[in-house]
């Protein structure tokens, strides 16, 4: 047996630290640190001010956790030393990485921090010299650092990335979800929807509502990092384990649909707190501002039966394959039977799949002649709004299915992502072949022919069946595309829908920060450590793959069963109560079903 070996052995030094085989680790080379202050200060002493680090610097090499791709030698990151950080800067193009050159940069002290400033890059690990200008403003601002930065280059920049150390371990909250303990594993967050891409690597990825990341590392001791952005772009937030410490690369995106040799960061902060409060609401009142997100108390774009809401109902109906949950005229009968257990004034009823065959159909948005057709549609809107009850109808934001005729007319809109590769929504198995699907491509709302093709579509329906509400499908589903702004598309498509119809309420998938200005109530509210990240401005109800009574069915939903739970939401979550009605629920469940309806009313104090 070899000698026992230390995470502490496993840490990489600075740069020019030699390299020793460890007696256990066949095969592999793992190097010394020498992390401690004095180290650095020596280190910064000898090269006027900078610390002569480099990827490999200060973290644990080979990962002793699942971990992602990374450069297999040492890539030069000269570093800043202020406030208890150590910053340097990265530059990504659309054919190469590019570093700080360390003999041409400066450190200039400024009233309340410091400006750092460099006149050549690097590229291959720092044997080739490279045109480009950084400069960056570090300094203080109460009892955070905060820091931007500004690129130049000859070629479009395809990304600006800041490299933070001094960041402690402990457990992480993604953006004001719950904490998880990542242990030894490298983690990837990424804003919105992945931060433009879906994560198909071997670490922990997550994604992120808002760009920011919080690590508790004792029980009143928060470290938080913030990218406190003025638009929708993609970021992302690597955490690199050493052996005390996190080694952090914030990733900053330029738009897809901008080619330019010049890149500004948002303004990146970072900071200790004594609670969740400290640590988040700072950002939280930065996203209000920068996207005008409106309180939930004094929101216009809420209808007022929303506001009476007690339950909800995913009433399911058709799947992938053809199989009918529950036709129209069923789905009557069960509306007329929830009627005699609660007003139906104070219940909403989602859709899904009320237009036949689940994603097939999409975006065809026509009812379905084996469901009933428009007649019985029709007559389920009319009846059930007769009983007090409110409809939504799903449809899909970015979702088409290219074998339609129909595509035709808008497949310019369809997603490519910033490096140009062709991006499909490709992640469901939907016919359990045991292998994705890859017949729709993921759509761009941000382009015109896609957009104008889902109003058209949206208000027809609206029209002929007099709906109360409509529901946008992965509408949290931002993507960096090559051609437009998803957002700017998304936020258009739902205020045009609002001009035309006012008292119609829309209702989205999931969300990101800035969707919460223009949607008000989303399926999923995910911000467990951080509430009033959500609910200051938002409510939720349950998603369309909540578990059904009895066997725990997802419907039409690709997730197969789950364990279904008998007892409905606290009062305290604000999440409406929500009921999965499939194929079985009505006829073998119906006394589960009584008995949610009953704690929704009792929840709700309806007598």
């Amino acid at each position: 047996m070899g000698s026992k070996i230390s995470r502490r052995e496993l840490l990489v030094g600075a740069a020019g630290a030699s390299c020793v085989p460890l007696t256990g680790v066949p095969a592999q080379t793992v190097a010394r640190a020498d992390t401690g202050a004095r180290a650095n200060a020596a280190a910064a002493a000898d090269s006027g001010g900078l610390l002569p680090l480099t990827c490999t610097s200060e973290v644990i090499i080979p990962p002793l956790g699942r971990s992602f791709m990374k450069f297999s030698y040492d890539f030069p990151e000269p570093s800043v030393e202020f406030g208890g950080l150590r910053i340097s800067f990265r530059l990504h193009t659309f054919e190469n990485t590019y570093g700080l050159d360390r003999e041409s940069m400066k450190v200039v002290a400024t009233a309340d921090g410091i400006e750092v400033t460099c006149s050549q890059l690097v590229c291959a690990g720092g044997q080739v010299k490279a045109p480009g200008r950084v400069r960056a403003r570090i300094r203080k601002n109460g009892d955070h650092v905060e820091w931007n930065a500004m690129a130049e280059m000859e070629q479009p920049i395809k990304s600006l990335v800041t490299i933070v150390r001094g960041v402690p371990r402990g457990k992480i909250s993604a953006g004001g979800i719950g904490f998880f303990e990542p242990h030894d594993d490298e983690v990837l967050l990424g804003y919105p929807f992945g931060g433009g891409s879906l994560f198909l690597e071997r670490g922990m990825a997550r994604m992120l509502n808002t760009p920011l990341a919080v690590i508790q590392s004792d029980d009143n001791e928060y470290f938080y990092l913030s990218a406190r952005c003025d638009s929708v772009r993609a970021n992302r937030f690597y955490f690199q384990p050493g052996e005390s410490g996190y080694r952090v690369e914030m990733v900053y995106e330029q738009a897809g649909w901008v080619k330019s040799g010049k890149l500004e960061s948002p303004l990146w902060c970072a900071g200790r707190a004594s609670s969740m409060e400290v640590a988040c609401a700072p950002h939280f009142s930065h996203v209000e501002k920068a996207f005008q997100v409106p309180n939930w108390e004094t929101r216009t774009d809420v209808a007022p039966w929303y506001r009476d809401a007690a339950l909800a109902i995913n009433l399911h109906g058709m799947h992938w394959t053809g199989y009918i949950f529950n036709d129209y005229a069923k789905m009557l009968t069960i509306l007329q039977w929830i009627a005699t257990q609660i007003p139906a004034g104070n219940v909403f009823v989602l859709l899904p799949a009320w237009d036949g065959r689940f994603y097939w159909n999409y975006p065809l948005y026509k009812t379905d002649p084996r469901m009933g057709g428009d007649t019985g549609f029709l007559r389920l809107i009319q009846e059930g709004q007769k009983l007090g009850f409110h409809f939504m109808p799903m449809f899909g934001t970015n979702c088409a299915n290219n074998r339609h005729p129909e595509f035709a007319q808008f497949a310019d809109a369809s997603m490519s992502q910033i490096d140009g590769d062709h991006f499909d929504l490709n992640w469901v198995d939907w016919d359990n072949d045991r292998h994705m699907e890859g017949w729709s491509p993921y759509m761009n709302v941000g382009v015109d022919s896609w957009r104008n093709w889902l109003f058209a579509r949206i208000s027809e329906v609206i029209d002929r069946f007099g709906l109360d509400a409509y529901f946008l499908d992965i509408v949290g589903g931002w993507e960096n595309n090559t051609k437009a702004d998803s957002h700017g598309g998304t936020r258009r498509l739902v205020a045009d829908l609002r001009a035309k119809y006012p008292k119609v309420m829309a209702f989205g998938e999931m969300h990101y920060d800035a969707l919460l200005s223009f949607i008000p109530v989303f399926h999923v509210q995910s911000e467990s450590a951080y509430r009033p990240a959500y609910t200051k401005y938002a409510r939720a109800f349950q998603h369309l793959s909540h578990p059904a009574p009895g066997r725990g069915s997802s419907g039409l939903h690709e997730s197969g069963f789950a364990r279904f739970d008998p007892k409905i939401v606290p009062a305290e979550t604000l999440i409406v109560p929500t009921i999965t009605v499939v194929d079985d629920t009505f006829d073998r469940y119906r006394d589960v079903m009584a008995d949610l309806i009953l704690q929704a009313r009792q929840r709700a104090k309806i007598a």
